[in-house]
């Protein structure tokens, strides 16, 4: 833990499902977590994708599937329990090419015994598992699935259609506002009053969100507000995110983790807010 941590500050955490460990997180680094879940995740109601996808693997005209967040693994095990138990799906995927994007489908597939073939490197991005993919395998004239997760992700699919593949999606759960928006809209007003002095961010998601329950008008009001915090990311595509909209980023952990996207804020709030008093004085 860095000596003295947050201080006391207020830092505002958008995560939704796992709320209560990034605010415990912070408390342990000295600080105030305002919690404000930014989205929720929403299974699709009739996945017509998923059942293609388990009737190809079946008759195996599926030669890879790219398996993107832990929870979209789980949920795509679970949609096709109807027609293929845990069982033949693992044997299934165990005799094809399994990709990873980073340890959470690594581990919800460790839960029903399969090994993946390849992993993307840290920060676990779209470009390290497709770089890892070409070390490992071609997949020109093949037919890869790529399990969604909420939105699509075209640089990916641009990037396997370009190395030849072709490209089954199988979305499996969307991403939505939360249903009770009050505890985002009071953090925006804490924002634009200048009264929240750090911002976690885990997902580009949550910096679309956030966005868009402030609305068009009052956006310019959340970026001062966001400027004169200390703004934190994740990793790069939550990065991209903030700097599409306008938002002046500060730092990002060496690692993509939540544990040390706190820690990393936790060491240096109090430095970066002490430089920029210092430049409002001169």
């Amino acid at each position: 833990m860095a000596a003295g941590g947050f201080g006391g500050r207020r830092v505002l955490c958008l995560e939704s499902r796992r709320a209560d460990e990034i605010a415990e997180l912070v408390r342990r680094h000295g600080g105030e977590p305002v919690g404000a879940p930014a989205m929720r995740e929403v299974p699709l109601a009739e996945n017509r994708e998923a059942a293609e996808f388990g009737r190809r693997l079946l008759e195996h005209s599926v030669d890879a599937v790219v398996f993107l967040t832990g929870v979209g693994t789980r949920l795509l095990v679970e949609a096709l329990s109807a027609v293929m138990p845990r069982e033949r799906l693992a044997a299934e995927l165990s005799r094809i090419l399994t990709v990873v994007r980073g340890p959470k489908p690594r581990a919800a597939l460790h839960e029903i015994g399969v090994r993946p073939s390849v992993a993307a490197a840290e920060p676990n991005t779209w470009r390290e598992l497709l770089a890892a993919l070409d070390d490992a395998a071609s997949v020109a004239g093949r037919c890869v699935a790529v399990q969604e997760y909420g939105a699509e992700n075209p640089a990916l699919i641009r990037g396997l259609e370009e190395r030849g593949a072709r490209v089954l999606r199988v979305p499996v759960y969307r991403w939505a506002l939360p249903e009770d928006l009050a505890p985002l809209r009071r953090a925006i007003a804490e924002l634009e009053a200048g009264r929240i002095e750090v911002a976690l961010f885990t997902s580009a998601t949550q910096v679309d969100h956030l966005f868009r329950v402030a609305g068009d008008d009052p956006a310019a009001a959340l970026r001062r507000g966001l400027a004169r915090a200390v703004v934190a990311s994740i990793g790069p595509v939550c990065s991209a995110a903030l700097t599409r909209r306008g938002v002046r980023l500060d730092l990002e952990p060496d690692h993509p983790r939540m544990g040390r996207l706190v820690r990393a804020a936790a060491e240096r709030a109090g430095e970066i807010l002490a430089a920029r008093a210092r430049d409002r004085r001169r």
